[in-house]
């Protein structure tokens, strides 16, 4: 049976290699909120509607928010985080900072 376990990659192996395709890194990182409000939620032990209620919204709101479907309002995005516990930091660079990232990035890889 050990020997069926190692024909399968590690997730983290998977995902390092699929960041590599631009167009998979861009969907990634623009789902990133959405999965990490879906992350916050089940640690935390709550059902969509249970965390709806925290934010005082519906459970549509919250399963539309973690399907990455809609683009939440950062007003709305720091309810529900601060629902969960967590904390939102919103960043913007300029075009020289995402040239440094990427080659930053490459040049780790």
């Amino acid at each position: 049976m050990s020997r069926d376990i190692a024909q399968f990659e590690r997730f983290e192996d998977w995902e390092a290699k699929q960041m590599q395709d631009p167009e998979f890194r861009a969907a990634a990182e623009e789902l990133e909120p959405a999965y990490q409000v879906a992350r916050l939620r089940i640690m935390r032990g709550l059902t969509q509607a249970q965390l709806a209620e925290l934010v005082g919204t519906k459970q549509p709101s919250i399963a539309r928010l973690e399907s990455g479907k809609d683009e939440p309002k950062i007003s709305f995005l720091r309810r529900v985080v601060k629902a969960l516990g967590g904390h939102l930091e919103v960043r913007i660079t300029g075009p020289e900072q995402a040239v440094t990232t990427d080659a930053l990035e490459a040049h780790q890889a």
